[in-house]
């Protein structure tokens, strides 16, 4: 079992964003999305990467294991707002 990180917590807020390599996790209070890849080669880099994704992925699992949980979440689809900057 993983222990949660002070640096990404799984399902506390909207805006967490980690990077492993070129994969991309992405933080939301009902889902941690992951999308890109990454490769776990047989060196250093290799070794950090599998690092880092195995102590997402133990976070995660605690987190979940920590909660009661419904049987099913329903996802909610994402809304656009106006871009204040436009």
């Amino acid at each position: 079992m993983g222990k949660l990180s002070n640096k990404f917590l799984p399902y506390a807020n909207e805006s967490d964003v980690l990077n492993i390599g070129r994969l991309t996790v992405e933080n939301r209070v009902d889902r941690v999305t992951l999308s890109g890849d990454v490769d776990l080669t047989v060196d250093r880099p290799g070794l950090d990467h599998a690092r880092a994704l195995h102590n997402l992925l133990g976070d995660v699992v605690a987190s979940l294991e920590g909660r009661d949980l419904p049987e099913q979440v329903t996802q909610q689809p994402a809304t656009t707002v106006k871009n204040p900057f436009m």
